[in-house]
């Protein structure tokens, strides 16, 4: 097999969503003629710990593992968090915190730590990965980002060695949903934008995950820029089937951020509530996986917090059992800037159970192109005319799932991946 070199911060037992699409991608590489070497930390802070993602890496798979130093330690003890505590992604904060000690630590994170807080191992990997390519050859690259650090180590083996380097994007650079949140400088912000060009110029191909922000990047000087979604994986599906939940259980899986509040459908779902006294006897918005304080302020002040069960962080496959019950499920599109290009993993392990979908977001966005006709979408300001079409939701029959489009399947988007990697090593 042909053998591709796969740098990401994420990877088992590290869990979350950041895991999911190349401990995917490496597991059906080999289907399609390539070993996958994966270089990884070794003592990377844990978003969320999952061991049973350990039992998905392929046997094939070569996981190489180096020390990492993060500032997250002396953050905690700046800030007077727990040594244990997790930190969130995307600026997530179940409890809420401010204080003159939180603004100094965002101020130095944003403008001594560019583009991010894994900018310390950019060149000891760099370093480490010049000597074993010199004796373990390989036929490309792949780093895959945010941390966009780890473009920074693909921007360094290009120049030191030449290699075909792939740059996959799974969320933008600049254009993230929360690089407004942080407080950059001038300077700090030119050198973000500098880097960012310099990845996007450089690499060989680039990868995202959208149509839309495939677009975004070529508009920032990207070449030879392909989509390659998430997806799903048929075997993380539920076998037997699992029973739908009796209840009108509402279910959002991953993270609920203050940009994919929704006052709106709250406000509306809890109207619904008061209109219909045996809607509300058995309505649950259950949420897998951690709320900002921000969101649950919002329930609360909807009158929808009495109906809301949460569930905290769960493996992934209890996250998808929760998945394979729900009645319906929400997929609430963030409310920022990149928000027309924004498909979250969420959406294809939500089809591949075929459990109706209730989704939030702009009409003209890449969410309605991969949703199709069989589920809804509403807009952030939904009317009463829509409570209709969302208790029709509900009431529709168990038996009736939707199946999903093969061309989202994990193995049919390792095999576009490993399409792309023939013609860069030039095989047929």
């Amino acid at each position: 097999m042909k053998r591709v070199l796969i740098i990401t911060y994420y990877w088992p037992p590290n869990g979350g969503v950041g895991v999911q699409r190349w401990l995917k991608m490496s597991k059906y590489l080999p289907e399609h003629g390539w070993q996958p070497v994966v270089y990884t930390p070794t003592n990377p802070e844990l978003v969320a710990e999952d061991v049973g993602l350990l039992t998905e890496v392929h046997p094939e798979t070569e996981v190489i593992k180096r020390p990492i130093t993060e500032p997250f330690g002396l953050y905690k003890r700046f800030t007077g968090k727990a040594r244990d505590e997790r930190i969130q992604t995307a600026f997530l904060s179940e409890q809420k915190r401010g204080g003159w000690k939180e603004a100094v630590a965002l101020w130095v994170r944003s403008n001594f730590f560019v583009p991010d807080a894994r900018i310390w191992w950019v060149n000891p990997s760099i370093r480490f990965l010049k000597d074993y390519l010199r004796e373990h050859p390989v036929e490309a690259v792949v780093t895959t980002g945010p941390p966009h650090s780890m473009h920074l180590i693909g921007l360094g083996l290009k120049g030191a060695l030449g290699v075909k380097w792939v740059a996959d994007f799974r969320d933008p650079w600049t254009g993230i949903d929360f690089y407004q949140q942080l407080r950059l400088t001038a300077w700090a912000d030119r050198r973000q934008r500098r880097l960012e060009r310099a990845v996007l110029t450089q690499a060989d191909q680039v990868v995202a995950v959208s149509w839309r922000w495939a677009k975004d990047l070529e508009a920032l000087g990207a070449k030879h820029v392909h989509v390659i979604t998430n997806g799903y994986d048929p075997s993380d599906v539920p076998v037997p089937a699992l029973p739908v939940d009796e209840e009108f259980s509402l279910v959002h899986a991953g993270s609920m951020s203050a940009t994919r509040d929704q006052s709106g459908l709250w406000r509306l779902l809890a109207a619904m509530c008061r209109r219909d006294a045996d809607f509300a006897s058995r309505f649950k918005l259950r949420f897998v996986g951690p709320v900002d304080h921000a969101v649950t302020e919002s329930l609360r002040s909807a009158g929808l917090e009495p109906f809301v069960e949460r569930m905290g962080r769960v493996t992934h496959a209890e996250a998808m059992r929760a998945i394979a019950r729900a009645r319906v499920l929400l997929l609430p599109i963030n409310t920022t800037a990149n928000r027309h290009g924004i498909l979250p993993t969420k959406l294809y392990e939500y089809l591949s159970v075929g459990r109706p979908i209730l989704a939030v977001g702009p009409a003209d966005g890449d969410v309605a192109r991969v949703l199709g006709n069989s589920h809804l979408l509403i807009s952030a300001q939904p009317n009463d005319a829509e409570a209709t079409r969302i208790m029709e939701l509900f009431h529709r029959p168990a038996s009736l799932t939707t199946v999903p489009d093969e061309r989202f399947s994990r193995r049919v988007l390792a095999g576009a991946m490993a399409a792309l990697l023939d013609g860069m090593a030039g095989r047929p």
